[in-house]
């Protein structure tokens, strides 16, 4: 039996809203369905889009054929990308190892008198950088100010 996965219409006249079904694809549209795996309303503002993944999923496994509708809908559910990486076709590359993920249990504690300390020697630290932004600024001022006076002379 051919299955697939596919939308069938619902709602009144002028208004669709569609549930995402899994059906044999023989069977006319709104014909009977083997199992309802989501819905779509596309007249909402934004789109709703529900589909259970999980569910999803093990039907592509077992062989369903989207069709192109219903397949934008599982990759905007993200159930398109499950499927590709179960099936080993997309390769994850995780960021963060699952020893670096866990925090260490041995860590030792950060003492309020260190945190202290280094806060107290902030405003010194920040007192020299804004003495060495001033000397630079100090400097290119001058700079500019030769220059145009040397573009002044040269113009005579």
């Amino acid at each position: 039996m051919p299955v697939k996965i596919r939308l069938t219409r619902m709602g009144k006249k002028k208004q669709p809203s569609y549930r995402v079904v899994v059906m044999d694809s023989r069977k006319q549209r709104d014909g009977k369905y083997i199992e309802q795996i989501g819905r779509y309303e596309p007249r909402q503002e934004p789109s709703l889009i529900e589909i259970d993944n999980a569910r999803a999923v093990d039907w592509l496994q077992k062989g369903a054929q989207p069709t192109d509708r219903a397949k934008k809908l599982l990759e905007i559910s993200g159930a398109w990308t499950e499927y590709k990486v179960a099936r080993g076709e997309v390769h994850i590359v995780d960021d963060t190892p699952a020893a670096a993920a866990k925090p260490k249990a041995d860590a030792a504690p950060v003492m309020l008198d260190e945190i202290q300390e280094e806060t107290a020697s902030a405003p010194v630290l920040l007192d020299e950088i804004q003495d060495e932004v001033e000397a630079v600024a100090d400097e290119a001022a001058e700079e500019t100010a030769a220059d145009a006076d040397a573009s002044e002379t040269d113009e005579s």
